[in-house]
């Protein structure tokens, strides 16, 4: 194993982000603070209450939120006055919480004025931390819903409830597990900060410049390689950051100039980025770290909502390649030629190892391990990866550069047995060889930027489950959920396909300006409980509105993925929407097909499993999806051999559509549909060659 030196890209370190000033160095030296303790809380170094490990992290969030965005914007110093007003406030809550702690729970609902202060205060920080950071759409929802818990007895029947005095309502959402502090932000303080600081080191060691490489010299060459080559690319980068919109800025940098300047148009290349970049948010193992909230949220193991998600993942990606191969064959767009491709495998030669934690991370997950667990073990693999790369090269010959691989590697797999402590221990061994070498201060300073960006990544993530905590304490308090939940269990007796639109419509409503995170919390919370009231498995009704929640940052007005593409493909973002909602086709399907067919989840059920058995149901229902996939790209594309005459794009939609539909006799006529528009589209077409340039 070899190792190469921090480059001068991976050294121009994060204090830039956060300004050079005094104060920029300030918050910078809190973000490094805020990583490591919560690397100490994950590995069980410091041991805190559950409640004042959430107060903590919300704290930390108010204490760099605030004068970040007003360093960032170069706010007046009034702003930036109030901007420390408010994140000192932040924290003082969170020490109240810690110095509190036992009084707080002996006088739990029956709170004193103090208290009371203290929780408007929280409420305070955390709305206008979220309105800073996102926008007004989240604290608008939010802040309707806790106007809700105070006036909603004066609503009509059956909107209406019994009335809550005000102290019970601050009582119920800033103090105990449930609003500010409820599963959303204990997912953040725990699984979430610890996965996206793991995604930050897999970053910097190199990970971006290996997943490039690696689908350049697979596909590069291909018909419409750059664009497979942002498919594969964005895809691959998403099984470790699990942010859309973040992927679209980091490998969008790269594939969209790219795609233009092999002839693809500059919107269809922002929406091939932008799709690619949201399918991270549901390619197993991080999955936008809605995975962690869902099993929690559920009660199931972590492994459970993976194997839900891992078909219809794939479908997702293989439809997005899919649609950028006709959408090249249309316009005679070919790749790069092979000399000048790396090479797929000399990159996994050179970088194999960085893949180590990741696959490490992986059969953690799937041993039942939990993944606060396997990603304190990724994270610190990662770690021992880059320091020990850097001590290594410090040896004067191989045979010690191999030697010190095997011990190192001797080490890591040491956990099992005697746990954490012992990678812990060599990583902070292999700091201390690091600060007496002169490689070695560069690889540090490389791990320090690494766990600033990490908290500043996790910023928009932590405020969005803190807010979006009101939320979930106004279902829990008032029971508000149910009204809408009868009213889609009504629909759905009636037609259950009507249901699904209905909450489709519903989950891109909510998405539109809000993350991903809290829109699966807020409709998984109303919506989900009526899908399975209507016989919709368990996981499957909560997979069906993430799904939509991802895809409302594709859909116009807002879509937030497609206006972060806007800049780099030089292009409207709603004509990026559109092109994007074309490339994602598998996306808005899927949720519906494995409603009809929980096989295609991997999940017990539907009336095909008990007809043909369950192995059989998910050999079919991934053929008909991969079926249906073709037929729906060469509709909306308008190729296939060669460009589709309108007739055959009417034929081969309408196929699409009914085996999709999952009605009596519709599977059949679609596969016969299917068969006639591939017949005479060959006859018509008999004779045509594709022609490729000489140096492919």
């Amino acid at each position: 194993m070899t190792a190469t030196a921090p480059s001068a890209e991976q050294l121009e370190h994060s204090h830039g982000e956060f300004g050079t000033d005094r104060i920029g160095r300030f918050l910078f030296w809190v973000a490094v603070l805020f990583s490591l303790y919560q690397i100490a809380t994950a590995a069980h170094i410091v041991n805190l209450p559950s409640q004042v490990l959430r107060a903590f992290h919300v704290g930390f969030l108010m204490l760099l939120v605030f004068p970040f965005i007003a360093q960032a914007r170069d706010a007046k110093p009034l702003f930036k006055a109030l901007a420390w007003l408010l994140a000192l406030a932040g924290v003082a809550v969170a020490l109240y919480q810690y110095i509190e702690y036992k009084p707080l729970l002996l006088r739990a609902g029956d709170p004193l004025t103090i208290d009371i202060v203290f929780g408007v205060i929280a409420l305070v920080t955390v709305f206008a931390a979220a309105f800073v950071l996102m926008g007004p759409a989240l604290p608008i929802i939010s802040g309707a819903f806790l106007a809700y818990c105070l006036l909603g007895q004066y609503l009509p029947s059956p909107l209406n409830h019994r009335g809550y005095d005000f102290s019970q309502v601050i009582d119920h959402m800033a103090y105990g597990t449930e609003g500010i502090y409820g599963i959303p932000i204990y997912v953040s303080a725990t699984y979430i900060f610890l996965f996206i600081l793991f995604g930050s080191f897999l970053e910097r060691a190199g990970m971006i410049k290996l997943f490039t490489d690696v689908s350049l010299g697979l596909v590069g060459h291909a018909r419409g390689g750059a664009a497979k080559v942002s498919v594969i690319s964005s895809g691959l980068m998403g099984t470790i950051s699990g942010s859309g919109v973040a992927n679209v800025v980091t490998t969008g940098q790269f594939t969209i100039p790219l795609m233009k300047r092999f002839g693809y148009r500059a919107a269809f290349a922002g929406g091939v980025e932008s799709t690619a970049s949201m399918g991270g948010q549901i390619m197993p193992p991080v999955m936008g770290a809605v995975a962690f909230i869902m099993a929690e949220t559920l009660g199931i193991e972590y492994y459970e909502v993976v194997k839900a998600a891992i078909i219809p993942a794939v479908l997702y990606f293989i439809s997005a390649f899919w649609m950028v191969h006709l959408e090249a064959g249309k316009y005679g767009l070919y790749g790069l030629p092979r000399a000048e491709l790396p090479s797929a495998a000399a990159a996994l030669k050179k970088g194999w190892f960085l893949i180590l934690p990741l696959a490490v991370l992986v059969y953690l997950l799937f041993s039942g391990y939990t993944p606060l667990f396997a990603g304190t073990v990724g994270l610190s693999m990662t770690v021992l990866l880059i320091l020990g790369g850097s001590v290594a090269l410090g040896l004067p010959s191989q045979v010690l550069r191999f030697i010190f691989w095997i011990g190192l590697g001797i080490v890591a797999a040491s956990f099992f047995r005697y746990g954490i402590n012992m990678i812990l221990v060599a990583a902070a061994l292999l700091i201390v060889a690091n600060v007496f070498m002169e490689g070695g201060r560069k690889t540090l300073i490389v791990c320090r930027d690494a766990l600033a960006e990490g908290a500043k990544t996790a910023l928009p993530v932590g405020v969005a489950c803190a807010v979006v905590g009101i939320i979930i304490g106004t279902m829990t308090l008032t029971g508000v959920a149910n009204t809408f939940g009868q009213f889609i269990v009504s629909v759905g007796q009636k037609s259950l396909f009507l249901s699904l639109i209905l909450t489709m419509i519903t989950c891109i409503i909510l998405g539109m300006g809000i993350p991903t995170i809290p829109n699966y919390i807020i409709t998984s919370s109303i919506a989900g409980p009526a899908l399975l009231a209507l016989g919709v498995p368990l996981i499957v009704s909560h997979m069906f509105v993430f799904y939509f929640g991802i895809l409302a940052d594709l859909t116009p007005p807002v879509a937030l993925a497609c206006f972060a593409a806007g800049p780099i493909a030089k292009e409207s973002g709603l004509k990026i929407s559109m092109e994007a909602i074309k490339v994602a086709a598998a996306g808005f399907v899927i949720p519906f097909m494995a409603v009809y067919t929980p096989a295609l989840m991997l999940q017990d059920g539907g009336p095909l499993a008990e007809a043909i058995g369950y192995y059989p149901a998910v050999a079919y229902i991934v053929f008909k999806a991969l079926l249906a996939i073709m037929l729906w790209g060469a509709a909306v594309i308008g190729f296939l051999r060669t460009r589709l005459v309108i007739w055959e794009r009417l034929l081969a939609a309408v196929a699409a559509f009914t085996l999709v539909a999952s009605l009596p006799i519709t599977d059949e006529l679609g596969f016969a549909l299917a068969v006639l528009f591939l017949g005479l589209h060959w006859y018509r077409t008999r004779g045509v060659t594709e022609q490729k340039p000489a140096n492919q």
